[in-house]
C-alpha cells in the first residue's frame, strides 16, 4: 500500500477545503445582513457553492473508495488511529449533510435552488415555514460542528508535523514529489 496520497486526492482535498472555508465565511457574513438585493445575491452564491461542493464531495468519495488513504503510522496509538478515522468519517458525513440540509431548508422556505442561476434543482420538500426554520437551525449546528472538526483536523495535522515529526501533513501537501497521479 502506498505511503502518500495521489495528486488527485490532494487536489480534491485542497479544493474542498477552500470551498468549505469560502461557503462557511459567506454564510456567516450574509446571515445577519438586512434583506436586500445584495443579500439575495449572496444567498444565491452560497447555494451555488453548496451544490458545487456537494458534487465535489461525491467525486472525492468515489476517488477515495477506489484509491484508499495511505495507512497511518504504526507508531500511532490505536486509540488515535480510531479517532482519526472517526473524524474523517464525520467530516465526509457533514460534507454531504450540510448542503442537503441547506437544499431542504431552501425548499421548505419556498426558495428554489437554481445552480449558477441556470439549472433549477427540484424542491425536495413542500413549503413549510416551521420545518424551514428547524432545518435552518440544523444547518447552522452542522456547520458549527464542521468548523470545530476542521479546527481539530488542522490541529492534529500541525501536531503530527511539529511535535510528532512524522509525514502525516507532508503527504497531503501539494508539490510533494512522492505523490503519484
Amino acid at each position: 500500500m502506498t505511503k502518500t496520497y495521489t495528486r488527485t486526492a490532494i487536489s480534491l482535498h485542497w479544493l474542498m477545503a477552500l470551498g468549505l472555508i469560502g461557503a462557511f465565511s459567506l454564510g456567516v457574513y450574509m446571515h445577519e445582513l438586512p434583506l436586500s438585493p445584495f443579500k439575495l445575491k449572496l444567498y444565491s452564491w452560497h447555494k451555488w457553492t453548496g451544490v458545487s461542493l456537494f458534487m465535489l464531495v461525491l467525486v472525492r468519495l468515489t476517488w477515495r473508495l477506489s484509491h484508499p488513504a495511505p495507512p497511518l503510522p504504526a507508531s500511532m496509538p490505536a486509540v488515535l488511529r480510531v479517532l482519526a478515522h472517526a473524524t474523517h468519517v464525520a467530516l465526509y458525513v457533514l460534507m454531504l449533510a450540510i448542503p442537503l440540509t441547506g437544499w431542504l431548508m431552501s425548499s421548505a422556505k419556498g426558495f428554489q435552488t437554481v445552480w449558477f442561476g441556470v439549472v433549477p434543482l427540484p424542491d425536495l420538500l413542500s413549503r413549510n415555514a416551521e420545518l424551514g426554520d428547524l432545518l435552518q437551525s440544523v444547518h447552522e449546528v452542522l456547520n458549527l460542528s464542521m468548523a470545530a472538526l476542521v479546527v481539530a483536523h488542522i490541529g492534529a495535522a500541525l501536531k503530527h508535523h511539529f511535535i510528532d515529526r512524522d509525514d502525516i501533513l507532508r503527504r497531503m501537501l501539494p508539490g510533494n514529489r512522492s505523490n503519484s497521479a
